[in-house]
């Protein structure tokens, strides 16, 4: 090889990836000190889900699955990323684990419904319908995990399970899937996206 070749070990496309990944870990990570505890249920009222919706729709299933496994690493090795500054294993083990193993199934089903490919596409190639769809199935696989992982961790029947871990939040949780579609409306996140990837 002459001193002239080089060699690409990561292409300019995944650099990017890499880079908009750490921004929307870090992104999750400050979200989650936006808590707002409620008393008598298990979880606070957080806004770290934005983050998880934000790395389905701009990064697509694979690198969205990265960003938010990145942010649950940090977490697991101990830096207080998770609600109300927690952080561990034993907080990923406690009775509101569940959604943050959903949040990483989110993202990736929110990339792969949304992107329908395993790397992102422009923001503004995807209809909005689809992008309802995908933020939709999140919200359910984060719930579908959270609340039979809170009813055996915190040994609650299902049904007050899902009342006190699912019902009592979905109102919010429409409201955040609506201002996540709303920042896209506006252009606010294929910018950001687009901005990524020059």
């Amino acid at each position: 090889m002459s001193g002239t070749e080089s060699v690409d070990l990561v292409g300019d496309e995944a650099v990017s990836n890499i880079a908009l990944a750490s921004v929307l870990a870090a992104l999750t990570a400050a979200f989650a000190y936006v808590s707002i505890p409620i008393p008598g249920l298990p979880a606070p009222v957080s806004f770290q889900v934005f983050g998880v919706y934000f790395a389905g729709l701009l990064l697509g299933p694979r690198w969205g699955g990265f960003s938010v496994g990145l942010y649950l690493l940090a977490g697991i090795a101990g830096a207080p990323v998770f609600s109300n500054g927690g952080s561990g294993l034993g907080y990923v083990l406690g009775p509101t684990g569940g959604y943050l193993v959903g949040f990483l199934l989110a993202a990736v089903l929110i990339g792969a419904i949304a992107h329908r490919s395993p790397d992102p596409k422009p923001l503004t190639e995807i209809p909005l319908a689809r992008q309802v769809v995908a933020l939709v199935a999140g919200l359910a696989v984060i719930y579908a995990v959270g609340v039979p992982w809170l009813a055996a961790v915190a040994g609650l029947p299902p049904v007050e399970a899902a009342t006190v871990g699912a019902l009592v939040f979905l109102p919010g949780s429409a409201i955040k899937i609506a201002a996540t579609l709303a920042l896209v409306k506006s252009g606010v996140l294929a910018r950001q996206q687009a901005t990524a990837t020059t």
